[in-house]
């Protein structure tokens, strides 16, 4: 009976789960599908703690009692995993969600290894359950360590990508090697602490190295991938307990990142095997202005802003980082309503890989109730450049780098860029002339037409605004 039960919670999990992924690729319904799978999620957790039934061989022993102790300690772990998970994510900024993705997909991938770790002695000479193990520590450490680098990278811990002599090779000799070490620890079915924590230590060891020399340009990318690596090691956690609703989330989570990464590397324009050994966005800053024949800046005031946009027919906003880093969502948002009542015509032009996270820009926008079909994906609006009056770029650098399509020096040259150089004037909304997470400097800024506005995104768009409504 209470295998069925179980069975049962198992597959209203794995159905929520699935409706869950669904709802998430609408705006309108992402906060709704989010709720869905964690309610799934409570389930099936529910259902594992309540139900179990302990088995030996598949037989299972109708005479076993879990000790109170044991679920004292599971309820103490999910009592203190709650608040922390619970206060950390409302006190969280906009501007640090993908620090807080890549710790928590961290998390995922370290309990992936501990459960390898845990379960290897119980099965040796067990030959699925073994690849399944050894993999598990693999791909879940690789995930851990790698998230942690990408953590300490997106908060500004760790700066310019290092990169060790011959990295390519010695990242590619190292990946071959620990997979080497694992099927070698398979076949001969040995049954060592110590060679299984050399095994756990080189996966450790190459997630660092895999992650370190990747530039800031491919984050989104790499935060991307890891995920995906947390949910294959998930999976074959599921295959070794036969947990059928583990086995799907796991799935579920693998597929859905690694498809996600491949649509980012083809709207890059490059192949995943760049992204893993090419370390992209990572090249020397070009020198700054004044010292090369770039071309002059020029500079507009809020006034002169405010009847341009005023007498326009269409405007497109390129939201950036930086309007996170401001918190400026709510404050462009009400500049986008204001212009719409006098007529104009508003959109958001998307990037791929804007932000530090997939679809950072989306939710970010989304946070300001900006209407889901105001946004517009980089191959839709990029022909319409041409057609409008006003591109207002609020803290995107990279993205809108006319040095992908012009200069092939340089570090982004191929990326598929927002052609905002073809509108018929640029504005572009910067703190200063600083260069963008891929370290380089912008051409940008240099374009006859391009005009910059200086100053915090907040305060300068709400200037903006001000000055707006006086006409």
């Amino acid at each position: 009976m209470k295998t069925n039960l179980l069975e049962i919670c198992y597959l209203i999990g794995s159905v929520t789960f699935i409706l869950g992924l669904k709802m998430m690729g609408n705006a309108k319904t992402a906060r709704k599908g989010n709720l869905i799978g964690a309610a799934g999620m409570i389930i099936a957790i529910l259902g594992t703690i309540v139900l179990f039934q302990k088995k030996e061989d598949g037989i299972v022993d109708i005479n076993y009692q879990v000790p109170a102790l044991i679920y004292g300690l599971i309820a103490g772990a999910i009592l203190l995993g709650t608040i922390i998970g619970w206060m950390t994510a409302k006190k969280v900024q906009m501007t640090k969600m993908p620090e807080l993705v890549s710790m928590f997909n961290g998390m995922g991938g370290a309990c992936a290894a501990l459960i390898g770790l845990m379960e290897f002695h119980n099965n040796i000479g067990h030959t699925g359950a073994s690849i399944a193990i050894v993999l598990s520590v693999i791909i879940g450490s690789i995930s851990f360590s790698g998230s942690v680098i990408a953590f300490l990278k997106l908060n500004g811990t760790m700066g310019q990508p290092i990169r060790l002599p011959a990295y390519n090779i010695l990242n590619t000799l190292v990946m071959i090697s620990v997979f080497a070490f694992g099927g070698y620890i398979v076949y001969n079915h040995l049954d060592s602490n110590m060679i299984l924590y050399a095994l756990f230590g080189a996966a450790i060891i190459y997630g660092v190295l895999f992650t370190i020399p990747i530039g800031g340009a491919d984050m989104p990318v790499v935060i991307s991938l890891l995920n995906s690596f947390t949910g294959l090691a998930a999976a074959f956690g599921g295959f070794l307990y036969d947990n059928k609703v583990m086995l799907t989330g796991g799935i579920l989570v693998g597929s859905a990142g690694t498809l996600l990464t491949l649509i980012m590397c083809k709207a890059m324009n490059r192949p995943l095997s760049n992204v893993i050994f090419g370390a992209f966005g990572g090249g020397a800053s070009t020198a700054g202005p004044g010292s090369d024949a770039k071309g002059s800046i020029k500079d507009i005031g809020v006034a002169d802003l405010a009847v341009l946009l005023n007498y326009s027919k269409k405007v497109v906003i390129v939201p950036g980082y930086g309007l996170a880093v401001a918190q400026a969502q709510h404050v462009i948002h009400e500049l986008e309503l204001l212009l719409e009542e006098r007529g104009v015509e508003v959109k958001y032009a998307i990037h791929p890989v804007a932000g530090r996270m997939p679809g950072h820009m989306n939710v970010l926008l989304a946070e300001s109730n900006v209407a889901y079909e105001k946004l517009v994906e980089m191959d839709d609006i990029n022909p319409e450049f041409e057609q409008t009056d006003v591109v207002l770029v609020v803290g995107a650098n990279d993205v809108v780098n006319p040095a992908a399509k012009t200069d092939p020096s340089s570090p982004i040259y191929g990326m598929p860029i927002l052609e905002v150089n073809k509108a018929k004037n640029i504005i572009i909304n910067k703190r200063s002339m600083s260069a963008g997470y891929a370290g380089i400097d912008n051409l940008l800024f240099y374009d006859p037409k391009a005009s910059m506005f200086f100053g915090d995104a907040k305060k300068a768009l709400t200037d903006l605004v001000a000055e707006l409504k006086t006409m």
